[in-house]
């Protein structure tokens, strides 16, 4: 068993460490805040994760099959329309997954 002045070090150092971690983020983000390269990689980072999901997404899907590229391509469409209409993005993908669901569960069904 170690000594508990051993213990003790260990558990001050881990301590140490762990809260100039969780810190340092925190004082690096008043800098960054200003940079014009954080703002320019906020204003067109979600078009672009937007973009990759799209394409992952349909990557897959037989559009050519009526029974999954129509029902695709009118949710897609109904996403792209209320987005470009509202602007709000959780409205545009709640509508669009669920016109997508209730499409595809009539051609199941």
């Amino acid at each position: 068993m170690p000594e508990p002045g051993y213990l003790l070090a260990a558990v001050a150092v881990s301590a140490a460490i762990t809260w100039t971690l969780r810190a340092l983020p925190f004082a690096l983000l008043a800098p960054l805040r200003r940079s014009p390269l954080v703002a320019h990689l906020g204003a067109t980072t979600p078009v672009g994760v937007m973009a990759v999901l799209v394409a992952h997404t349909l990557r897959d899907v037989p559009l050519t099959a009526p029974s999954y590229g129509v029902p695709t391509a009118v949710a897609l469409a109904v996403t792209v329309g209320l987005h470009l209409w509202r602007r709000d993005i959780v409205l545009s993908i709640v509508a669009g997954t669920a016109v997508h669901v209730v499409l595809l569960s009539g051609v199941a069904g």
